[in-house]
């Protein structure tokens, strides 16, 4: 279908749902049409703005018929941003919305019985603001002047962030801080079109139960002038910053972080609480970005898993742990796994600290090691995966299936991929429900567990 004639043309639509990706989504002369900020049931006038072969994508120009749902976004550079999606929309019905895109992606991928797959409702926040742990923001010069921020969405242009209302406070003013101290010092700041400046991105991470705070400078070159200055002012206004490191990332990549990470000041890690267990995180160990909802989340993989003395659970892309030493003292053994070797050195770390002997953690892909693990006789009754947003490899699955575990928490944060890995495991597996988390207020992402039993 040739839409081109479509391109710049003022249209009026009635949005009939929200897409994946939190658009409203309606229909002109039969072609889809996706237009950001505009919410089901309402009348707009949108400006066509890209053309695609079976879709386009508009702008929202009026709206001539509002939703009763629609508020006012609290975010004054919400619509420039594209770190939140959802703003201007209530929350009960964000929470609503996050259930109905797990039912779409079933649909979409054609699961099985899907229509039989109980979706339960959303859990949500009593206060769903302030809640991202970590802050990763880019530095660059914009007039002249040291700003962070996120770039506006589907592009490379930065928004200057001086308040996020979906970020701790603590770490915003940090990073406000350490703007100011960049300036102060005249040190350089990437300027991507040319691959030139030291300073690319800062990451500040919070354990919200400790407080301790861990800052990361990713930096194009080894060298950092004025460091020891620079580090002392930034303690004296932050004196729960317990970790100041520096990692090298000289590559023209989108991939935040190089291979090299190097300690500026005090120790190479933070600590953090989960349910009262303790872990210990390093720069790029993963960990999830909202620690109340974590609890939430994490509680729903072990419920669905129904652990006993008897049961031996493997916990894939175990990242520091917490999954796996949240469930220790319910089963057995924990036999984990990651790629990341710095994680996997935290997980042994944390095990030890909290005098767990029934646990082992190895630096693998899942797929590799648990073919090893069968061999030598060890037999798991049950698996916790909580992958990337690519979902599950075709080879752990085969893995998954061959090994005839019998009961799986999927957790995940891609409705889409976890429903085409649904499809597959369905063959072998009874669905039994997936329990959706609102892990990020105010987007459009949604984590779910997905609880399946062994037919």
């Amino acid at each position: 279908m040739n839409n081109q004639h479509l391109k710049n043309k003022k249209v009026r639509l009635k949005i009939k749902k929200l897409g994946i990706n939190g658009e409203g989504i309606g229909y002109y002369k039969k072609t889809i049409v996706f237009v950001p900020n505009s919410l089901p049931e309402e009348e707009i006038i949108a400006e066509i703005i890209q053309v695609f072969p079976n879709r386009c994508v508009g702008r929202l120009i009026k709206i001539i018929k509002k939703s009763q749902f629609r508020i006012n976004p609290r975010c004054s550079v919400y619509e420039k941003c594209g770190g939140c999606q959802l703003q201007h929309l209530m929350y009960d019905k964000q929470c609503e919305f996050k259930e109905d895109l797990i039912r779409q992606a079933l649909e979409k991928f054609k699961v099985p019985q899907r229509q039989h797959i109980d979706i339960k409702p959303t859990l949500g926040m009593t206060n769903p603001w302030f809640y991202r742990n970590k802050l990763q923001f880019q530095i660059r010069k914009l007039n002249n002047k040291v700003k962070a921020g996120l770039y506006a969405l589907n592009s490379h242009r930065l928004v200057a962030i001086d308040h996020c209302f979906v970020q701790d406070k603590q770490t915003q003013k940090i990073i406000n801080t350490i703007v100011q101290l960049i300036s102060d010092y005249r040190l350089s700041c990437y300027d991507e079109k040319h691959h030139q400046g030291l300073i690319k991105t800062v990451m500040v991470r919070i354990g919200q139960k400790t407080n301790e705070v861990q800052v990361v400078f990713i930096t194009t070159k080894k060298t950092f002038p004025h460091y020891p200055s620079l580090i002392k002012q930034l303690i004296q206004c932050h004196p729960n910053i317990k970790s100041v490191m520096q990692n090298i990332q000289s590559a023209k990549t989108s991939i935040i972080m190089g291979e090299k990470t190097k300690c500026l000041y005090g120790q190479e890690f933070i600590n953090d609480q989960l349910s009262n267990v303790s872990f210990t995180l390093s720069a790029q160990s993963f960990y999830q970005l909202n620690p109340q909802q974590t609890e939430v989340l994490y509680q729903q993989a072990i419920w669905a898993l129904q652990l006993t003395k008897k049961d031996i659970l493997i916990d894939a892309y175990c990242g520091v742990g917490t999954i796996g030493l949240l469930a220790a003292p319910l089963c057995q053994h924990v036999f984990g796994m990651d790629i990341i070797s710095s994680a996997i050195d935290n997980a042994r770390h944390n095990a030890l600290k909290l005098n767990y002997h029934n646990t082992t953690y190895c630096c693998q892909k899942a797929e590799h090691i648990i073919p090893q693990w069968l061999e030598q006789g060890i037999a798991p009754t049950a698996l916790v995966v909580d992958p990337p947003r690519t979902g599950l490899e075709q080879s752990l699955i085969k893995t998954i299936i061959q090994a005839n575990i019998q009961k799986i928490a999927y957790v995940s944060c891609n409705a889409s991929t976890l429903a085409r890995d649904l499809k597959q495991l369905s063959k072998y597996y009874h669905i039994k429900y997936i329990q959706s988390v609102d892990m990020f207020p105010q987007t459009a992402r949604v984590e779910a567990v997905a609880c399946l039993i062994k037919k």
